[in-house]
C-alpha cells in the first residue's frame, strides 16, 4: 500500500496527534489537511457537519493519494466515521475520548472531561463512560473556546489566561479530581498551558498513542518514495497557519477550494 498517511481536523489539533504518529511509525510519510474555513467543529449542526466532514476529507483523499485517513477530531469521529467509512475506500482511524485509560489512572475515582460541545453531549461519550468508567464520576466541561487558544498558541501568539481559566473553573468544583481527559485534539497543543493554571497536580490523558497504534495496526508498513509533509486547508492562509504546520514539518498548504470540496 502507498501514500501517505492523512491527518484530518478543522483546524491544528490534529497536529497533537503527528509527534505520537511519528515516533509509532518514524518512517512513514505524513500528510495534513484542516477544515479552517469552518473552524470550529463543536458548534456546528450535525447534518451539516456529516455533510462538510465528508467532502473535505474525500477531497482531501484524492489530492493527497492517501492509504489512511486520520480523524484527529473527536467531533467529527463521535459524528461522522461511518458516512466516512462509506464514502472512501481507505481505511479510517478514528478519534475518541480517552475515558477508558483515565478511568484506570484515577485513584480517586473522579475524573474530568475537557471537550467541545458536541463531544461532551454526544451519545457515543455517554456510552464510553457507561462502559469504561461506570464506576467513577465523570465532570464533563463544554470549553470550546480553547479550541481558538490553540490555535493562537501554535501560531506564535499569546493565550489569553481569562479564556483558559473560564474553560477550566468547572473542573475544580470536584475538589477529587485527579485526572483529566484532554477530549479534543486541540487540547493537548494547550498541555503545558492548563497544568500552569491548574490548583494541584493533575494526570491529562489524551488518546495520540492509542490512535498512532491504531494507524500502525491498518496501514500494513511503512511505505518510502513517496512525498510527505504535503498539507491542505480551505480557508485563504494565514500566517499562523503556515507556522503552526512548519513547526510539525509540513510545507505551507494548498488551499482546497469550495468547488473541489462540494464536488467531493
Amino acid at each position: 500500500m502507498s501514500g501517505p498517511i492523512l491527518i484530518f481536523d478543522s483546524g491544528v489539533g490534529g497536529l497533537s496527534v503527528v509527534t505520537a504518529l511519528r515516533e509509532q511509525m518514524p518512517g512513514a510519510p505524513l500528510a495534513y489537511v484542516c477544515d479552517n474555513a469552518a473552524l470550529p467543529y463543536g458548534t456546528k449542526a450535525d447534518a451539516w457537519l456529516v455533510r462538510r466532514i465528508v467532502q473535505v476529507c474525500r477531497a482531501a483523499v484524492a489530492a493527497s493519494g492517501a492509504r489512511v485517513l486520520v480523524v484527529a477530531c473527536n467531533t467529527a469521529s463521535t459524528l461522522a466515521l461511518d458516512a466516512l467509512r462509506a464514502a472512501v475506500t481507505i481505511p479510517v482511524v478514528g478519534t475518541v475520548p480517552a475515558i477508558k485509560p483515565a478511568a484506570a489512572l484515577s485513584r480517586s475515582g473522579v475524573i474530568g472531561l475537557l471537550a467541545t460541545s458536541a463531544t461532551v453531549t454526544r451519545p457515543y461519550t455517554d456510552k464510553l463512560i457507561d462502559d469504561f468508567a461506570g464506576h467513577c464520576t465523570v465532570v464533563r466541561v463544554a470549553a470550546d473556546g480553547l479550541v481558538a487558544q490553540a490555535e493562537r498558541l501554535l501560531a506564535g501568539e499569546p493565550v489569553d489566561d481569562a479564556v483558559i481559566d473560564a474553560g477550566l473553573a468547572p473542573l475544580w468544583r470536584a475538589p477529587a479530581l485527579d485526572t483529566v481527559v484532554l477530549g479534543c485534539t486541540h487540547f493537548p497543543l494547550l498541555r503545558d498551558v492548563l497544568d500552569a493554571r491548574a490548583p494541584r497536580p493533575l494526570q491529562w490523558v489524551d488518546s495520540g498513542r492509542a490512535i498512532a497504534r491504531r494507524v500502525a495496526q491498518v496501514a500494513g508498513g511503512e511505505a518510502g518514495g513517496v512525498v510527505s509533509g504535503l498539507s491542505w486547508a480551505t480557508k485563504p492562509l494565514r500566517p499562523g497557519l503556515q507556522a503552526g504546520l512548519a513547526t510539525f514539518g509540513f510545507a505551507d498548504p494548498t488551499v482546497l477550494s469550495a468547488s473541489v470540496i462540494e464536488s467531493g
